[in-house]
């Protein structure tokens, strides 16, 4: 699985795990939360261990990486939220935002976050992120229901929705 796509799923998870149960303590939350998602692809990867005592091997790169893109955008779309919430309502015609499946909500609160706050990717990257994360963790349904909300929400945007801000330019 490439890696962006990973932390997405996990950043989509950690946003359904705060919306359904709100937390005081986000730093404290995010560190359990990436210390177990290691633990599950650890005892994933080693078969069952029951009743042994497991000590997780300090985290690859690949781990890294993906954390840190990962708490990136979860941090991003914590802080944005309520321009994040506003622009999914200002496109979802007949919808309260809270009557919407809590995962749809939260896909899209990504993909809105990115396209708004992240100009190193490119709308259509998170619109088919989304898009795909929604089809595999929702309904049937999903995916449609996500992308028409979010190509309004690109259609707004005054920049490319193709090509991400060149490094250079930063």
């Amino acid at each position: 699985m490439r890696k962006r796509r990973e932390a997405r799923e996990r950043a989509i998870q950690f946003l359904f795990q705060h919306d359904m149960n709100p937390l005081e303590n986000v730093e404290l939350a995010l560190s359990q939360f990436w210390e177990g998602q290691r633990m599950n692809a650890y005892m994933e990867s080693q078969g069952p261990t029951w009743g042994e005592q497991v000590q997780l091997p300090p985290a690859d790169a690949e781990d890294a990486a993906t954390q840190l893109f990962g708490d990136a955008l979860i941090r991003g779309v914590l802080s944005h939220l309520e321009a994040v919430d506003a622009a999914i309502m200002k496109h979802a015609k007949n919808w309260d935002l809270h009557r919407m499946a809590v995962v749809d909500r939260n896909v899209m609160r990504l993909a809105v976050y990115e396209m708004l706050y992240r100009d190193d990717i490119p709308p259509v990257v998170s619109i088919n992120e989304a898009v795909d994360v929604a089809k595999k963790f929702s309904t049937a349904d999903s995916g449609k229901f996500v992308n028409g909300i979010l190509d309004k929400v690109k259609a707004e945007i005054l920049r490319p929705a193709r090509t991400a801000k060149d490094s250079a330019d930063a």
